[in-house]
């Protein structure tokens, strides 16, 4: 009975926990490296008194409140008008600094021996000028805001000149009817037929199951000869045949091999042709861009930028035929031509958006 007490004994002693004792190592070595333990340094390196001059956040409070308004110093001035008390505390802004720049100024010169009521503030004054940035503006258009027509739109033109002038009128409106001839055909909502009748609609459905059949037929047919040609391939190859096929492929290597090397070498070769195409190139893009330059000019002379979803449609040139030119302005026609070009003038320049012609239902 004895050993086997003795054996429970030394069992125990193995279960004793070690923590606390790892716990105090560990803490030991981390003041260690850190400089001392907290509870053995002194009090006078752990607590440090505050002895800064910051103003405490009353103090601040009060001083904004005494700052003066502009519009208070200058009826201060007054003696007949006595100053409204500012409500509501905001920041100070740029104005503000300048008001009381120059009435730190004035304070200065009524030192001095001048009166306060008998001064006056000049409000030209440079010291209360401020520097203020202007908003951007936008950039002016290409377009004049007046265009002048040519001589052949007049109410009495030259008989050449009129000509031209009804030339390009004519061109114009042919323009536009060949562009509307050589459009696409839009796509039909629906298609003309006429409906089958039930006799016809039962030998259909017929013919289908038929063609169905058909299919099947033909489908089992490749499956068999699939099948045949499958086993064909599947022959057994000799050591003759794979030799022959691994020195095919290191021969077809070595033959790639030398095309590669041929073309380099040609590559090399042609270098300043090389360069003298990258000149090239660069020269053709510098031209390119040039191009696309003067045509972005050309279209902002032309018309206007895209503002909205409908684009800016120029109105027809207003010329005169044979029979209405009258050598008269008495005896012209009248028409209400004027609000239609102003309005077109500021679409052109871009400064409304184009719109169509509403029509009343």
């Amino acid at each position: 009975m004895g050993k086997k007490r003795a054996k429970k004994v030394k069992k125990a002693w193995r279960n004793i926990s070690t923590k606390e004792i790892d716990d105090f190592n560990e803490n030991s070595t981390r003041d260690a490296n850190s400089g001392g333990s907290l509870a053995s340094a002194p009090s006078d390196s752990l607590f440090v008194l505050d002895k800064s001059t910051d103003v405490p956040v009353k103090r601040k409070i009060e001083k904004k409140r005494e700052k003066v308004l502009r519009f208070e110093s200058i009826l201060e001035r007054n003696p007949f008008v006595k100053a409204v008390p500012s409500s509501i505390l905001k920041k100070p802004k740029k104005k503000d600094i300048v008001a009381a720049v120059v009435q730190s100024q004035d304070a200065k010169v009524n030192k001095e021996g001048k009166d306060s009521e008998s001064d006056v503030f000049d409000i030209w004054n440079d010291q209360s000028k401020e520097n203020i940035k202007g908003k951007k503006k936008a950039k002016p258009s290409h377009i004049p805001a007046v265009e002048v027509e040519p001589p052949g739109c007049s109410y009495n033109p030259e008989d050449e000149s009129h000509k031209d002038s009804l030339a390009l009128a004519v061109a114009e409106e042919m323009k536009k009817i060949y562009k509307k001839e050589l459009e696409p055909e839009p796509i039909p909502l629906f298609v003309p037929g006429e409906p089958v009748p039930e006799e016809d609609r039962y030998f259909l459905e017929v013919g289908n199951g038929d063609d169905d059949e058909m299919d099947e037929e033909n489908q089992t047919e490749d499956s068999n000869a699939e099948n045949e040609i499958r086993k064909s391939k599947e022959k057994r190859i000799t050591t003759v045949v794979r030799n022959k096929r691994i020195r095919r492929k290191d021969q077809q290597r070595a033959e790639e091999k030398a095309k590669k090397m041929d073309a380099l070498s040609k590559e090399i070769d042609s270098i300043p042709d090389i360069l003298q195409e990258i000149a090239e190139e660069e020269e053709e893009k510098q031209k390119k861009h040039l191009r696309r330059v003067i045509s972005k000019e050309e279209r902002l002379k032309s018309g206007p930028p895209r503002l909205g979803k409908r684009k800016f449609l120029p109105a027809p040139t207003q010329v005169l035929l044979t029979e209405e030119i009258t050598g008269s302005l008495r005896k012209l026609k009248a028409c209400c031509t004027l609000a239609r070009d102003r309005f077109k003038s500021l679409e052109k320049r871009g400064l409304v958006i184009p719109s169509i012609k509403s029509t009343r239902k």
